[in-house]
């Protein structure tokens, strides 16, 4: 089969918010295809203080339009680089330290591309979709952040 048999794969490949625990392998099969030599990827990851307190876990809230948001800011992605394949998974719910958050990745041609794309994508998720973060700290004390 040659290239122009093959159906064209979209660019937008994986989009989802999840209450269950994310899987890096699941984001970079979205994204293979033979065309990109480059693929760059970002994991958050819940880590064990801020802002000088311990934490002991967090809890993630998704307005009803975050999902609508992050496909927005994926096409937008796409739209914006010259890439092959973009992908972006949050999680919801209660999340331990050391949990995956939030997985992004892009594929392009050349890795300068993909990590152009990434960085753009993963400061424009936590820039504008509507997912608040509800810190617990260890001396019992709590904290939201991002919310309006």
């Amino acid at each position: 089969m040659t290239d122009l048999e093959r159906p064209a794969l979209p660019t937008v490949r994986l989009v989802d918010l999840r209450e269950t625990p994310l899987d890096v392998a699941e984001v970079v099969a979205a994204l293979d295809d033979d065309a990109s030599g480059g693929l760059t990827l970002f994991v958050g990851r819940v880590r064990d203080h801020d802002g000088g307190k311990g934490v002991d876990g967090l809890d993630y809230s998704a307005h009803p339009t975050a999902l609508e948001t992050m496909r927005a800011i994926c096409e937008r992605v796409a739209a914006d680089h010259p890439v092959h394949g973009v992908a972006a998974v949050h999680r919801v719910g209660s999340l331990a330290v050391g949990d995956i958050a939030v997985v992004v990745a892009t594929t392009a041609a050349h890795r300068g591309v993909a990590f152009d794309a990434s960085r753009a994508l993963i400061d424009t998720l936590k820039a504008e979709v509507p997912i608040w973060k509800h810190q617990r700290f260890g001396d019992g004390s709590d904290e939201w952040v991002g919310t309006p």
